[in-house]
């Protein structure tokens, strides 16, 4: 038995990420003052080294370089070796990763930067492995070579590092901009964002452009808010959001058996994923899918977004009810191995003639189609081709599938799993928690919205501080940690936003707007608008950055501009309003430019250019008068509107939603029936008091269209 590596100053962290590297050989350290210190005292470059616990090529780079003694030994003697959890502090991800791209060395992770003693990167790349090949650096060549170059040519690169910074920080104050320059005109952006995904879309295959294909949802978000707006205006916006839902429910991105979905595909067809799972993926995704279904009612939709709940549900979900953060890609040493089939496993889960169900099903074959034979499940024969193929009825074969997929998923169980990251991240918690208070409305599923109250409640007692109303960014092993970044403020208000339309309990919507003032005091950039990334205040960052992307990710930046909106409407705080548009005009030379890099933020633009549109019930929240109109509220695609409940019997006491929004106050039952009022721009209709004529009330047209102004 080969006696265990000593640990180096990761052994104690939480991290998993930082945990999986507590043994190499190199010296690592944390983030942090005691590694800085030594890099000042002893006059050695950085080592910066960011990745993430599920993330396959640092695996790679881990088992390659930094398990080999001699690329320790270099590190050791030359650098202070630093490791960062990306998860943890995307802060300090996205500084570094913009460094290294305007460096021209290109951007991923692992992300290795080398820095100055005072932390400005003077060089960088991604994957290093340990020695060099196929026209890529090794660590034995790099490290002798940028150690050198530090004892040699060290004014030049501090003169580098200094130049980068001073750049990003240029790009981050956004000297480009003119305060005095009118607000872009909604529409204009608008419209080139949807004739540049109509430019992009692949016919073929779904979704927008080539390999690798990521599901973007704030993408699917955009065309659905278009098509909604204006059907007329944007004809194809609706047809192109589901082609790609369509196409990725089919796919071997979806976990056919298990539910959920990996984070993208490495190919332009959507067949072969790259098979971590991200829960920030299954709540952005899981939001599509019920936009789509609220759209046009096909159940298919509705149960894939069912999948990924039972997913989160029974994989991602802690002790206490919180969410956990991702599945890795590996497992026993190769990508995907979790999740494929032959036809010989398919036999030893099953009797015969419903492994060949299940193999023309989900498209098992002798050849596969991935490595060593291998099948990724996918959607390639319909429930219906199957039973035409087999001269059997159709609900027979469906009960046998059903059965097929239970056991397939319990076998599958028994296999070594893929490493689980289980910090509790309160931005991606937040999104999730969004994800199923949506779903609960959606679906009338009230086992979800219990769901979504368990996580928030998790987060709130053990990540919110109420006493400095402050908000921590992780949770793991019993400890709270990390202060939060403007995504987990702005992610978990917008869950707990979804959270109070799910239940209309009026604590998540005070819990929502504390966040949100937090946020305001922390993040917001009161000289030029929008909101930093960070928080004010840390010694170690060179500068903070504003977030203007809607990648795999959705931004920061545009759900801190939707939350603002909507609070600021509903509570008629003007200067709430006033500072989500003036935040468009913080990214109007970047969207003039790219107006697909933030479609979120283009939902948020068109929402500001029209008047806000409030519904409200007046009656008690058991009264089944108002839960059916409740109903025909949560079945209809409105993500603008903010269903508010006046309740007659609330405790004198505590006084009740008017109080929040005064303009409800006067709002209130007919006759002693519960009573619907639909209120456009604080102007409020005449009440109807059957689900009917609500029904026939909502549907009226009541927004203008894009670009319009207030």
């Amino acid at each position: 038995m080969s006696t265990p590596r000593p640990a180096n100053h990761l052994k104690d962290e939480k991290s998993p990420y930082l945990l999986q590297h507590a043994r190499n050989p190199v010296d690592w350290y944390p983030w942090g003052e005691e590694a800085f210190e030594k890099s000042r005292r002893e006059d050695k470059p950085v080592f910066l080294s960011i990745g993430y616990s599920t993330c396959h090529w640092c695996h790679v780079m881990e088992r390659e370089s930094f398990e080999d003694d001699s690329v320790a030994a270099l590190l050791n003697e030359h650098f202070v070796p630093v490791k960062v959890d990306r998860e943890e502090r995307p802060d300090v991800d996205r500084v570094y990763m913009s460094a290294s791209q305007a460096l021209g060395t290109g951007g991923g992770w692992p992300l290795n930067v080398f820095l100055t003693p005072d932390l400005r990167p003077f060089f960088g790349g991604t994957y290093f492995p340990p020695r060099s090949m196929h026209g890529r650096i090794g660590m034995l060549d790099l490290l002798p070579r940028v150690a050198g170059a530090w004892r040699e040519e060290r004014d030049a690169l501090v003169d580098q590092g200094q130049r980068v910074i001073a750049a990003l920080a240029a790009f981050a104050r956004r000297d480009d901009l003119d305060a005095a320059a009118p607000a872009p005109e909604a529409g204009r952006l608008i419209d080139a964002c949807y004739r540049g995904l109509e430019r992009v879309a692949d016919p073929e295959h779904g979704g927008f452009g080539g390999a690798p294909k990521f599901p973007q949802p704030s993408n699917l978000a955009f065309l659905f808010h278009a098509h909604a707006t204006d059907a007329s205006r944007f004809p194809h916006a609706l047809e192109l959001a589901l082609a790609q839902l369509d196409a990725m429910r089919a796919s071997g991105i979806h976990d056919q058996l298990g539910g959920g979905f990996h984070r993208y595909a490495t190919d332009a067809r959507w067949l072969v994923p790259h098979f971590e799972k991200m829960l920030y993926d299954q709540a952005q995704i899981a939001w599509a899918y019920l936009e789509g279904y609220q759209l046009t009612g096909r159940e298919a939709y509705a149960d894939a977004a069912r999948g990924i709940f039972r997913y989160v549900t029974r994989d991602l979900t802690t002790a206490g009810g919180g969410l956990d953060s991702a599945e890795d890609a590996d497992s026993e040493g190769e990508e995907g191995r979790f999740y494929v089939w032959t036809p010989a496993s398919l036999a030893a889960a099953l009797d015969a003639d419903t492994a060949a169900l299940a193999a023309y099903r989900w498209g098992v074959t002798e050849h596969g189609n991935f490595e060593h034979g291998t099948t990724i499940l996918t959607d390639a024969h319909t429930v219906e081709e199957t039973a035409a193929r087999v001269g059997r009825p159709v609900t027979e074969v469906r009960e046998a599938l059903e059965r097929a997929r239970d056991a397939l998923l319990e076998a599958r169980s028994r296999r070594p799993r893929p490493h689980r990251d289980d910090k509790v991240l309160a931005a991606w918690n937040g999104l999730m928690i969004s994800a199923f208070a949506r779903g609960a409305r959606a679906l009338g599923d009230p086992n979800l919205r219990e769901r979504a109250e368990h996580a928030a409640t998790f987060v709130w007692t053990r990540l919110w501080d109420d006493e400095r109303g402050e908000l921590a960014r992780r949770w793991r092993d019993g400890e709270r940690s990390g202060r939060g970044q403007l995504a987990d403020y702005a992610f978990l208000a917008h869950g707990f936003l979804d959270l109070y339309r799910a239940t209309l309990h009026r604590d998540w919507l005070e819990r929502a707007i504390a966040i949100t003032e937090a946020q305001e005091a922390r993040f917001h950039d009161a000289a030029q608008g929008g909101w930093f990334e960070s928080p004010p205040d840390d010694p170690h960052l060179p500068l903070r950055m504003k977030d203007d992307h809607d990648g795999a990710e959705i931004s920061g930046s545009s759900i801190a501009a939707s939350n603002l909106l909507t609070l600021g409407d509903l509570l008629d705080r003007h200067e709430w309003r006033e500072r989500a548009r003036r935040a468009t005009s913080v990214y109007a030379a970047r969207l003039e430019k790219q107006p697909l890099a933030m479609p979120m933020m283009l939902v948020a633009l068109s929402r500001a250019a029209r008047p806000p549109r409030h519904v409200v019930i007046a009656g008690r929240p058991d009264d089944p008068a108002a839960r059916e109109m409740i109903r025909a509220f949560d079945a209809r695609h409105a993500p603008d509107d903010l269903l508010l409940l006046v309740d007659p019997d609330r405790v004198p006491d505590r006084p009740g939603i008017e109080r929040l929004a005064p303009f409800a106050a006067g709002l209130g039952m007919k006759d002693g029936r519960a009573a619907a009022y639909v209120c456009v721009d604080y102007a409020c209709t005449l009440p109807v008091t059957s689900a009917d004529e609500f029904r026939a009330r909502l549907d009226a047209p009541a927004m203008s269209h894009p670009g319009e102004s207030r």
